[in-house]
């Protein structure tokens, strides 16, 4: 049995890697450690529905701020991913077969919980022929059942080594927000997401378009990795031509010494500049700080992305 808290066997992919320095943290990157009434209460009713969530299992900076919220980002199919990306956290390995009770235990902490929003993400699941769609699609199913006032979004997979319908299926079940990470330019995905593809990530997202225009589209990317200004406006650039509505930035912060370097702490004033130009090449959203994750502020954010949407189609 895999103990997953000892490193080695949490990345076996990364055990004989030489380790990076990992660098001191600038004063703005700094948050409180997690705790509280509102932290313990979420964490009880994770732990009572046996769930996951990529808060504790990617290392998320924010955790302590949004559990104590009662936010939780539920992450489904298990707590092992078929691959190894070298920026994750998340435990890498051969998982466990899909538990068809999951989708009802998740929907069932979202109304306990009462999220009015929920994100739903998941482990990269290659072994899997369909690469867990049709188990996204219960899960939102599920969930529209329990909490139907909640609004949904699922960050998925790239479902890479699975046939066309794997997306269809998704997507049919309708989800208010389809968000999947391009985390970085392609230039480094060889070092940095060694088993995806740039551009077939960016076809997955403008498929979601062409498949259900009223789904709002996401994506985010990393920055700290080592790529420079120009590539960043480039992937801006990218997933607008894919129609995407929603873009995220945020600080790459190294895990541990095995994982990717981090090569530079991008200053707020960066991150500034980065959401100007984001939102002047017609973006609805943009969430450009240090500590933005795929999930932080995800409801409040998602209020603000209708809102945008009913200015524009207005304006027109």
């Amino acid at each position: 049995m895999r103990d997953l808290k000892l490193p080695d066997q949490r990345h076996p992919e990364k055990a004989h890697r030489p380790d990076n320095a990992q660098p001191k943290k600038p004063a703005w990157i700094r948050v409180k450690a997690p705790g509280g009434a509102g932290y313990n209460k979420t964490r009880e009713i994770i732990r009572e529905n046996r769930l996951s969530t990529v808060c504790e299992e990617a290392g998320c900076p924010n955790v302590g701020e949004c559990w104590s919220q009662g936010h939780a980002t539920m992450m489904i199919m298990g707590e092992i991913c078929t691959r190894g990306c070298t920026f994750c956290n998340v435990a890498t390995g051969k998982p466990q077969a899909l538990d068809a009770f999951e989708p009802g235990r998740v929907a069932h902490a979202v109304a306990t919980l009462g999220l009015k929003h929920v994100v739903i993400t998941s482990v990269d699941r290659d072994d899997v022929e369909d690469g867990g769609a049709e188990h996204f699609a219960q899960t939102i199913r599920a969930v529209r059942h329990r909490a139907p006032e909640t609004t949904i979004e699922i960050l998925t997979p790239d479902f890479l080594r699975c046939d066309d319908s794997a997306l269809e299926v998704v997507v049919a079940a309708r989800p208010d927000v389809f968000n999947h990470n391009l985390e970085t330019v392609p230039g480094l995905y060889p070092t940095v997401r060694p088993g995806a593809r740039y551009f077939h990530s960016l076809r997955l997202l403008q498929r979601v378009k062409e498949l259900d225009p009223s789904i709002f589209t996401k994506s985010g990317i990393m920055v700290g990795l080592g790529e420079d200004r120009q590539g960043v406006l480039q992937v801006m650039d990218d997933m607008r031509s894919a129609d995407v509505d929603f873009l995220t930035i945020g600080q790459y912060l190294q895990p541990t010494p095995k994982h990717h370097a981090v090569e530079r702490f991008v200053t707020p004033e960066e991150f500034a500049s980065y959401e100007k130009s984001a939102y002047g090449k017609g973006f609805l959203m943009v969430s450009a700080t240090p500590l933005t994750r795929s999930s932080y502020h995800a409801g409040d954010d998602f209020a603000r992305l209708r809102d945008a949407r009913m200015a524009k189609l207005a304006a027109v």
